[in-house]
């Protein structure tokens, strides 16, 4: 039996290793905000759900098949979260029997453990077709769909009780009856374990077979039978484990896959709670460059503040590369991490915090954010950063996307700007799509003056009182980021005689220094 509810023909793995890259989305997009949401308190379904959002599908049909699953399961938490509980209870119910079942060699003990395993999960297998009865009809998707019309047809009522009088006839509690042949030296071979009922054909053929008793305290005798029992059942057993580890694994296989969805439905009513849009958003292929969206906020943030974000309306189709200057703390990172967040969210087929997305999909997405001094001393603020880069080099491949939050600025900005602009080109040439947060006035400005319309470039708002609406707009870059703001914000004022031609050359002194 297959689930199939990640991955339109082929099953999830749980074992399955992270992208290299994993943990430094994870901490340069804040999305670890995101996974304990979504796990709630549960180290299953957070560990789960990293391993589903970090191994991004690239093709639209998976996408969208994940997507349709994701809408049945929002629009019927109660019954996903039942079926997550029920595969949840059935490896518990068999791990009540799985230490007697490794605890000894015996034939008969594998077959007695395996036997109350599949019992077990008997009534497990009931309880999920009782489900796909009552609910198959609100359900929509082709992931769901399936996976009910299996438990129904493949697991009808007769079925159930068949297996449930065949597992019963092998707990033998009549005894067990078992033939042999004499082999070449009188040794016992060809054991064979037997019906010990098969009516009337059974009597006239056993009635008159020869019985023998053994004293209670022939030890040898006794354990010889036993062996010889063994031999006769050894086939039966391995048979009875077989098929309880086939159905024990295909409730892990449930209980893993479905543990995705419950998380995404965590995460949603949590941000619906906030009384935020989310939405489904709209895929394109990888050469489209398509980049719009309505309402979009970091999803992080909003989960950490109970939803008091700004969001921000763009139109970025056709765009290679998006520069973001402005305003220092005017929201340029916030913004970057929403535009992070919203390409994993949906090439794991998520929605996005967004009233209205659509983009295209990537072959990768990486980011290249400023960190703080190496602590050990190992290497310059550069070589950190450079380093950070060859990583990223190794890995890319054509059509990914990247995203550079202050990247180069351990530098002057003529040497971090003409480091960006040969960085810049390469990824252009390889159709990698950019978006760059930069206080570089000589970085920014140098592909403003090509008036290319596949650039854009974006300021982070600043009023005329100085203040942020931490809203980002489309806008020419500025050879300042009002560093001076967030000096008298600090200070208070700033610390100079009130002289026109002084006050111009600390500002810009200051901006230079950001």
């Amino acid at each position: 039996m297959k689930v199939n509810l990640l991955y339109k023909n082929k099953a999830f793995k749980s074992d399955q290793e992270l992208p290299q890259n994993a943990n430094i989305l994870l901490n340069d997009l804040g999305l670890d905000v995101v996974l304990k949401t979504m796990a709630d308190g549960d180290d299953l379904i957070y560990d789960i759900t990293k391993k589903v959002m970090f191994n991004s599908l690239t093709d639209i049909e998976e996408i969208t098949y994940r997507q349709e699953i994701l809408k049945d399961s929002i629009n019927n938490p109660d019954v996903v979260r039942e079926i997550f509980n029920v595969a949840r209870e059935a490896i518990a119910r068999k791990r009540e029997w799985f230490f007697f079942g490794i605890s000894t060699i015996s034939i008969s003990s594998l077959r007695y453990s395996s036997v109350n395993v599949l019992q077990a999960l008997l009534e497990e297998l009931r309880k999920l077709r009782k489900i796909a009865q009552e609910n198959a009809q609100k359900f929509h998707s082709a992931g769901f769909t399936r996976l009910f019309n299996m438990l129904q047809d493949e697991l009808s009522e007769d079925y159930l009780n068949q297996v449930s009088k065949v597992l019963e006839e092998l707990r033998f509690n009549d005894g067990t009856l078992i033939s042999a042949e004499l082999g070449n030296y009188n040794q016992g071979v060809n054991y064979v374990l037997r019906k010990s009922k098969e009516g009337l054909k059974y009597k006239i053929k056993w009635q008159y077979a020869p019985k023998f008793c053994i004293h209670p305290r022939d030890e040898n005798g006794g354990n010889d039978l036993i062996r010889r029992q063994e031999r006769a059942m050894n086939l039966v057993a391995n048979a009875l484990a077989q098929s309880a580890d086939h159905v024990v694994n295909f409730f892990y296989m449930l209980r893993d896959e479905i543990a995705f969805y419950v998380g995404a439905i965590n995460l949603y009513e949590k941000i619906k709670s906030f009384g935020l849009d989310v939405t489904f958003p709209t895929l394109y292929d990888y050469n489209e460059k398509k980049h719009s969206f309505e309402d979009l906020y970091d999803v992080s943030l909003a989960l950490l503040k109970e939803g008091k974000v700004v969001p921000n309306t763009l139109n970025l189709d056709g765009k290679e590369i998006v520069f973001i200057t402005g305003a220092n703390q005017g929201g340029k990172t916030t913004f970057l991490r929403s535009v992070g967040q919203a390409q994993v969210m949906l090439q794991s087929g998520m929605f996005v915090g967004a009233k209205s997305f659509s983009a295209n999909i990537s072959s990768g997405i990486f980011t290249h954010f400023i960190k703080e001094e190496d602590v050990k001393l190992e290497s310059g603020k550069l070589d950190e950063e450079l380093s950070r880069l060859s990583e990223i080099v190794k890995l890319i491949k054509p059509n990914a996307i990247v995203l550079f939050n202050e990247s180069f600025s351990s530098t002057n900005e003529r040497e971090g700007s003409e480091i960006g602009r040969q960085v810049i080109r390469a990824f252009l040439e390889n159709n990698i799509k950019i978006f760059f947060v930069t206080h570089f006035f000589d970085l920014a400005n140098s592909f403003y003056e090509m008036k290319s319309d596949k650039f854009a470039f974006l300021l982070a708002e600043r009023n005329e009182k100085g203040e942020r609406t931490f809203r980002v707009l489309e806008g020419a870059p500025l050879e300042t980021s009002f560093g001076i703001d967030v000096y008298k914000k600090i200070f208070g004022s700033v610390p100079i005689e009130a002289n026109k031609n002084k006050e111009l050359y600390l500002w810009k002194k200051i901006s230079l220094q950001e």
